[in-house]
């Protein structure tokens, strides 16, 4: 009797490649999620239509005007889902601003997925959930970050 080994499906495979990246993301590993993005790759905050940026240091540098300074952030993974190419994920975002400022942010995110890269992220949210709550240093860094270019 021959044992064959399983070859993981290309599902199995993206949900693996999506969870390892949420893992770096709220890591802040910022080092670690450029390479997961495609040369072209497009992040798109769909609230923010002008905040859309393309190829892995564009996207790595977004996050990191967002992400850095603060505290940490817990990732809430609520579920997803996948097909060949896209993975869906349910989540939920807390931004610890301080010890008694945390403000959660639930949303969805949709990455495609093209030769075990992500090549387009989207994230759907209410925004305004985390712009109303976040303190006024991080918007005003956020801000005049974002226009430096």
């Amino acid at each position: 009797m021959s044992v064959t080994s399983r070859r993981p499906t290309r599902v199995a495979e993206n949900l693996a490649l999506v969870r390892r990246f949420w893992d770096d993301l709220y890591a802040h590993e910022f080092d670690k999620v450029g390479a997961y993005f495609t040369a072209g790759a497009v992040y798109d905050d769909v609230p923010i239509p002008a905040a859309r940026v393309v190829g892995p240091a564009a996207i790595v540098r977004k996050l990191r005007i967002g992400f850095a300074r603060v505290e940490r952030h817990t990732h809430h993974l609520h579920r997803m889902v996948a097909d060949d190419e896209t993975v869906v994920t349910e989540h939920t975002e807390d931004w610890h601003f301080a010890p008694d400022h945390v403000v959660a942010l639930p949303f969805v995110s949709v990455q495609v997925i093209e030769s075990s890269k992500i090549s387009l992220w989207r994230d759907y949210s209410n925004i305004d959930t985390l712009l109303s709550a976040a303190p006024s240093w991080w918007l005003q860094h956020v801000t005049a970050s974002w226009a430096e270019g």
